[in-house]
């Protein structure tokens, strides 16, 4: 059963309307320790055409919906949101090593759970780039460096598993790796054709989204040309520029 069959196609690119709200949150998840001053925040967001009492406010909004925590006059993220900085950051710079054929396999052992339940545990699964053989049994080619959560062990079993299935036909059955391959291609395409600070953002956040849905596999079980490391390579760039312009505007080291 593949798991990651809402990826757009190549002609959908997910693109989202500039906000507020998107580029405060691009700066904060792109800023190591994710915290900014007011006023750096303020600067930052206007070459993208957002004033500054619009940043304000939306500001104001981020805190009372516990997206970031304000300390006098800075901003950083909520523990919910370190933990989507984390999960971006490991989508630009996966771990990973070297695949020497074994699968990580999950088994779900609790029962009697309710919809809300197992509906988060599918997609906790999914974040971790699990694909769902069939209900209740996720497995990937075990090349990431990265451990499995505790918390799993009172509803789950853990198994190192080498399916019959030859390996490639396992992961694309898994994954839909052509339609992710196609959006990522149609996303470099847009991005390299795309000036200008908004239309460039929005571009480059639909891009890190998507590289969210990459399942990291290792090479061999690729197709080829396999953009993920082009996409990587394209939104660590921007990311940089990103920072770079902010320091320029705000002075900061």
């Amino acid at each position: 059963m593949r798991t990651n069959d809402t990826v757009p196609t190549a002609d959908r690119l997910a693109l989202r309307p500039l906000s507020a709200r998107s580029v405060v949150l691009s700066l904060l998840l792109g800023s190591h320790p994710p915290e900014l001053p007011a006023k750096d925040l303020v600067r930052g967001v206007e070459p993208f055409g957002v004033g500054g009492s619009t940043v304000r406010a939306a500001l104001s909004r981020m805190v009372a919906a516990g997206d970031l925590h304000r300390t006098d006059t800075v901003y950083r993220l909520s523990d919910r949101l370190l933990e989507r900085q984390r999960r971006q950051d490991e989508s630009v710079r996966p771990r990973t090593r070297t695949w020497d054929g074994g699968w990580e396999m999950v088994v779900i052992t609790a029962a009697g759970r309710g919809p809300a339940e197992r509906a988060e545990l599918r997609t906790r699964l999914a974040e971790l780039r699990l694909a769902e053989l069939r209900e209740g049994v996720w497995l990937r080619p075990a090349n990431l460096v990265r451990p499995l959560p505790e918390d799993l062990d009172p509803v789950a079993q853990r198994y190192t598993a080498r399916p019959n299935t030859p390996a490639r036909e396992l992961a694309a059955s898994l994954w839909p790796l052509d339609a992710w391959a196609a959006t990522a291609r149609a996303l470099l395409d847009h991005i390299a054709a795309t000036d200008g600070y908004a239309d460039r953002f929005t571009a480059l956040a639909a891009a890190v989204r998507h590289l969210l849905a990459d399942p990291v596999l290792p090479p061999e079980l690729l197709p080829a040309d396999w953009p993920g490391a082009r996409l990587r390579a394209a939104y660590t760039e921007y990311q940089s520029e990103l920072t770079e312009r902010v320091r320029a505007r705000t002075g900061r080291e």
